[in-house]
């Protein structure tokens, strides 16, 4: 747990302050949170996420899953996630760091590791949760670290990033981390799929139009799609319809009318009903809870 406390205080050190906050190192973001938070709806990517200290839930369809110290999640896929902040305080905040998966970096190291792409396989659910192993704990700390060498971090960044696929690579996620990076996967197919979904949110949605552009048939994607996201098609809209509003009301000033109406919804009720449902309260107090601070916007 030594090499933990590192990490946990050099994220401490580099995020400056609650949120999620970008760094100079390509893909590379960390993430503080001084208090526990409600479930809220927020979009988890590809990625790898490492926590150093606190603890956090993330409720993908009927799937539950806490991480903390002990496990690192990973993110195969776009997803709106139910997640929220179990275990943070002023003196022990919530520390994570989070590495978005570059997916042209794990092909070539599937290629140089001789590894067999399964494009048959089945997909699972997009977040998945393993042990973290000393020798990825020490990896992310040496990638944090960089941080306050910049003339360093630009040689030896990418190599220690590196490091940190091959770890998922040969690691317990092998087999998903294969899936993200081969482009006639399952998982892949899905993806499309889940990009044309975002690209056309606010448009009726018919599985037909979605299914051909996953080249898929239409219950295959189906059953392909609720494996990876724990939620029809349709579901999937409908959350990115109201992360998409809740950015809208918070940051463009709209009316609760006004941005359902935006996203795609014909009835303001509606809108009401299901924005209260995702996240804890009516639009308008909402966005009045965010923008005093109670309820920050934490993603991974």
């Amino acid at each position: 747990m030594e090499r933990h406390a590192e990490l946990a205080a050099m994220i401490d050190k580099y995020a400056g302050g609650d949120g999620v906050h970008a760094t100079p190192i390509p893909r590379l973001h960390l993430i503080r949170a001084a208090t526990t938070t409600e479930p809220v709806v927020a979009p988890y990517e590809p990625a790898v996420c490492i926590v150093a200290q606190g603890e956090k839930q993330a409720i993908l369809g009927d799937v539950a899953l806490a991480y903390d110290p002990a496990k690192y999640l990973v993110v195969s896929a776009d997803v709106p996630v139910i997640c929220h902040i179990t275990k943070a305080s002023s003196a022990s905040p919530y520390l994570c760091l989070r590495l978005d998966l570059d997916l042209a970096s794990l092909g070539a190291m599937m290629l140089e590791l001789g590894v067999e792409p399964a494009r048959g396989d089945a997909p699972g659910p997009a977040l998945a949760l393993s042990a973290a192993t000393p020798e990825l704990i020490d990896a992310a700390a040496r990638l944090v670290a960089l941080l306050g060498h910049p003339q360093d971090a630009r040689a030896l960044a990418p190599l220690v990033e590196r490091e940190i696929l091959y770890r998922l690579m040969t690691g317990e996620q092998a087999d998903k981390i294969r899936q993200i990076a081969v482009s006639d996967s399952k998982l892949a197919q899905v993806s499309r799929a889940i990009r044309w979904i975002k690209r056309n949110y606010a448009k009726p949605l018919r599985i037909e139009t979605v299914a051909a552009e996953a080249r898929m048939s239409p219950s295959g994607l189906y059953q392909h799609f609720k494996a990876v996201t724990g939620m029809s098609p349709l579901q999937y809209q409908k959350r990115l319809r109201l992360q998409e509003a809740r950015r809208l009301l918070l940051q463009d000033s709209l009316d609760a009318a006004g941005a359902g109406h935006r996203v795609g919804y014909e009835s303001p009720s509606q809108f009401s009903r299901e924005y209260a449902r995702a996240f804890g309260a009516p639009p308008m107090r909402d966005i009045e809870r965010l923008k005093k601070g109670q309820e920050p916007m934490v993603g991974a």
